[in-house]
């Protein structure tokens, strides 16, 4: 079976964008949900591989049946993120039948102690591993292809249509010739993005936009909301989650600018270099809008958020930001598994 990318990409998000999927009709908005972590375990689908966390067996296993590579699903018990995923996602006949015609899928717990050799030979606790494949955000997803490289990592939840395209990026063997952020750019080609269709905050700054603290640190940390026009997901994040007291006074901390990823507009960034948002989206591997990234005072990238995010997941992150959680924990994790009540 072989997807046609850019066209489907393309009808996918028209679709979507419409306000008439199939997509919606089946799942309602797979963007909406409540991030509140769940009473009940999650449940994976039975299809999954029942494994023994020796992933270069399951890898060459994989490739005997014919499949191209593995995925490595990174998951938590009771994750509302990873529920979206399995409820949602894989509740779709055909990214059920691409995914399991092309990869076998082997959960991870990322706070399990019990060991799993990853595809280079090396064992190690599932919890480490996790660390290692820095697994910020659950569900995270890493494609493996048939010599056991990294082709693909998704960290977070994303909806049906960019799941699917990411299925077919690696299926296809695209990350062989592009970044993933410019194949699925080439599925939005043919779409207008004007800056005046995006949602604007009170907090944002307005242009010129001179990030630049290469020279003199800034006083407050700064957030750069890398968006779109006609924008489901970006439309999601002002109308419910910016419109929250607790975020809103969060991002009080924040320097915070508004791009349009796919526009020409000047940006020096915070190293210093002039250049166009656009260039400076992909040169930052952005693809998904919208997607947020934390520098610190003196323009170090901290963190980012690429995926669907709500309310739990953000004041996380905000507090990890503004708290300077990530000098005594550079993993977001591990900031999070010392005090698991945050």
């Amino acid at each position: 079976m072989t997807l046609r990318p850019v066209l489907f990409i393309l009808v996918l998000l028209q679709l979507v964008w419409s306000g008439g999927s199939t997509l919606a009709a089946e799942s309602e908005d797979p963007l909406v949900f409540d991030d509140v972590p769940l009473k009940d375990m999650i449940q994976h689908p039975d299809w999954f591989k029942e494994s023994f966390l020796d992933l270069q067996d399951d890898l060459q296993e994989a490739l005997a049946n014919g499949k191209r590579g593995i995925i490595v699903y990174f998951g938590q018990k009771r994750c509302p993120y990873c529920r979206q995923l399995m409820e949602v996602n894989f509740k779709q006949p055909d990214i059920v039948k691409y995914t399991r015609e092309n990869f076998d899928v082997i959960a991870i717990d990322i706070w399990s102690p019990e060991e799993v050799t990853d595809p280079a030979g090396n064992t190690m606790s599932q919890r480490d591993y996790a660390l290692k494949m820095r697994t910020n955000f659950t569900p995270s997803l890493v494609f493996y292809d048939k010599d056991g490289n990294i082709a693909l990592r998704l960290r977070g939840y994303y909806p049906p249509y960019q799941f699917r395209a990411a299925l077919e990026y690696v299926a296809g063997e695209h990350y062989k010739r592009e970044r993933f952020n410019v194949y699925l750019a080439r599925g939005d080609s043919t779409l207008r993005f004007e800056a005046e269709d995006m949602v604007e905050e009170d907090f944002f700054l307005p242009p010129p936009y001179n990030l630049d603290r290469s020279r003199f640190p800034g006083e407050r940390p700064l957030a750069v909301f890398f968006e779109q026009g006609n924008c489901h997901a970006c439309d999601i994040l002002h109308t419910q989650l910016l419109r929250q007291p607790a975020i809103q006074e969060l991002f009080g901390s924040f320097e915070s600018v508004q791009l349009n990823m796919r526009s020409t507009d000047p940006v020096i960034t915070p190293d210093g270099k002039r250049i166009s948002a656009r260039e400076w989206a992909n040169s930052l591997g952005v693809f998904y809008a919208p997607t947020l990234i934390f520098f610190d005072e003196n323009g170090r990238e901290i963190i980012r958020v690429e995926s669907v995010v709500h309310f739990f997941r953000l004041r996380n992150v905000l507090n990890y930001v503004l708290t300077k959680g990530y000098l005594s924990h550079p993993s977001f994790q591990l900031w999070r598994s010392a005090d698991r009540n945050r």
